[in-house]
């Protein structure tokens, strides 16, 4: 069983854009430097966004093990990860927020995705090949890493998973926003890159 903590602010709907999903995987909370970059540019999404914030360190997620895969098969789908997928399928935009976690993201958000990718909302399958069923045009993930590893660094692998997820879910086009080289820096250089990181954010979100 998922215990969720999933809140959709919906206030002034009638002005809204469309709808937002915000996956926040920051394991470590406010403490978290990913979620403070991620924060403000959330703020600034809600007031164009009906959002819904799924906050997945809040959420006791079962991964897919063989009798939970053979229930699936059956039909027998969590009614949280059901809610979730629809509402996924239907979301206009997606902002990931996860930490740089063993070269990829955490297990956490892998297992969400597991839970979440089912055939006939999130896609559909052709008995040929794989269709995706989202109307998501764009999807924002925004990480930090602790290591040197930029951008194009073939050890960052978070960034293909998401692109291969949106291929399947047909989401459309991905953008990554980050910061890196986060632990071997001063705590002025750590801000700095942090506010940087931020500037960017908030420019993305004009036109996200």
């Amino acid at each position: 069983m998922a215990r969720m903590e999933i809140t959709a602010k919906t206030h002034n709907t009638m002005a809204k854009k469309g709808k937002l999903i915000f996956v926040n995987a920051c394991v470590r909370g406010d403490e978290s430097r990913t979620q403070r970059i991620a924060t403000p540019i959330i703020e600034k999404l809600e007031k164009r966004y009906e959002t819904t914030v799924v906050h997945l360190p809040s959420m006791k997620m079962d991964y897919l093990d063989p009798e939970t895969f053979a229930q699936r098969g059956k039909g027998d789908i969590p009614s949280w990860a059901l809610d979730i997928s629809r509402k996924i399928a239907k979301a206009d935009r997606i902002v990931i927020a996860a930490p740089f976690w063993d070269m990829s993201f955490p297990a956490a958000l892998k297992i969400f995705f597991e839970n979440v990718s089912l055939d006939g909302i999130t896609f559909k399958n052709t008995a040929t090949s794989c269709e995706g069923l989202c109307k998501c045009e764009k999807v924002l993930y925004i990480t930090t890493r602790g290591m040197d590893i930029p951008d194009d660094d073939p050890r960052e692998t978070a960034l293909a998973h998401l692109k291969a997820l949106s291929s399947l879910w047909g989401l459309g086009s991905v953008t990554m926003l980050s910061a890196w080289n986060m632990d071997y820096c001063s705590e002025s250089e750590r801000e700095e890159k942090i506010e940087k990181a931020i500037g960017k954010g908030l420019a993305i979100a004009e036109d996200f």
